[in-house]
């Protein structure tokens, strides 16, 4: 690829198909995630990362020891400067919009950090540590296949009240939530990640529903845990302006729904429609013709019609 004034040119059809894989479009790709070692971890930190990484399969990268490879020590990276220049220099190598980065030390021992990027720069990040965790393998039943998506359930009025709870809630939901599809059959409704916050901490569970038999056409449906589960605690935070995040949720004119008159939904997504019509007439309305609907003749008429038909008689013998 050749570079000219701050434009990439490219000299083959495979680089060509690269760069408009990454140019800018009106419904972006499938939201990747980078998973990162840091230099100082504990056997508690990989393993959590390791799982987490299941979970996002196929969509997340995972990297091990990448500040040995790149000759940078990370041991705290809320001093901002090198975790910044990190994840944006990944995030242009991998197209990658989400990450998480695995450290441990003494002051803040098994800590995780979930952030997300805008335009290749840092939009926010939540540090999280790790109070008690249980891994895949140490729960045996059986596993959802491989890039299942989630059904996420959030718990706790913190989730609704508290500002970086609501952030975390969105950080979380955009870092697990998956492709966006048009419709999944019910069937691929199976695997739970339930998300609750109490009284200052987080309890993440992952759970597979089963479909069982109820006796009727509605199955019954149960729930097995199958891990991860972890207990966080909310350590430190590093949230955007109020004005970067609006403009990272703007979305394009085109993929805005146009509005229609006279059309409105309920809470439930039914759809209705308003007619205009005018005044009627109801006098003059058109009825269906039935036999107990027909108009009666007076007594005198009935008469008459009786004498008319005898004389008629008569007169033809």
């Amino acid at each position: 690829m050749k570079q000219k004034e701050g434009v990439i040119k490219p000299k083959t059809k495979r680089a060509k198909r690269f760069l408009d894989n990454r140019a800018p479009k009106l419904t972006e790709n499938v939201k990747n995630a980078m998973i990162m070692k840091g230099g100082n971890t504990s056997m508690t930190v990989t393993q959590a990362l390791k799982d987490i990484y299941a979970l996002k399969k196929p969509s997340a990268v995972l990297y091990k020891n990448i500040t040995l490879k790149y000759n940078i020590f990370i041991a705290l990276p809320f001093p901002i400067t090198n975790i910044f220049c990190l994840q944006e220099f990944f995030s242009k190598k991998t197209d990658s919009s989400l990450f998480l980065f695995g450290s441990h030390n003494k002051k803040r021992p098994n800590n995780l950090i979930f952030g997300r990027l805008f335009d290749f720069h840092v939009l926010d990040m939540i540090e999280l540590g790790i109070e008690k965790y249980n891994s895949l393998s140490a729960i045996k039943n059986s596993k959802c296949p491989e890039g299942t998506k989630p059904m996420l359930v959030f718990a706790g009025e913190a989730f609704d009240h508290d500002d970086d709870h609501k952030r975390l809630k969105s950080l979380l939901t955009d870092f697990f939530r998956g492709p966006v599809v048009p419709s999944v059959r019910l069937a691929g409704l199976e695997h739970v990640l339930h998300f609750t916050a109490l009284e200052g901490k987080i309890y993440m569970r992952s759970y597979r529903s089963l479909l069982k038999k109820s006796g009727c056409r509605t199955p019954r449906i149960e729930l097995e845990e199958i891990g991860p589960s972890f207990d966080f605690v909310l350590r430190r935070t590093h949230l955007a302006s109020d004005d970067l995040y609006k403009t990272a949720h703007r979305q394009p004119k085109a993929l805005k729904p146009k509005k229609k008159k006279n059309i409105s939904h309920d809470t439930f997504g039914t759809k209705f429609g308003r007619l205009h019509m005018q005044k009627q007439d109801l006098a003059k309305l058109q009825t269906r013709k039935m036999k107990g609907l027909r108009k009666r003749r007076g007594p005198a008429a009935a008469a008459e019609g009786e004498t008319s038909s005898k004389t008629a008689k008569v007169e033809v013998e």
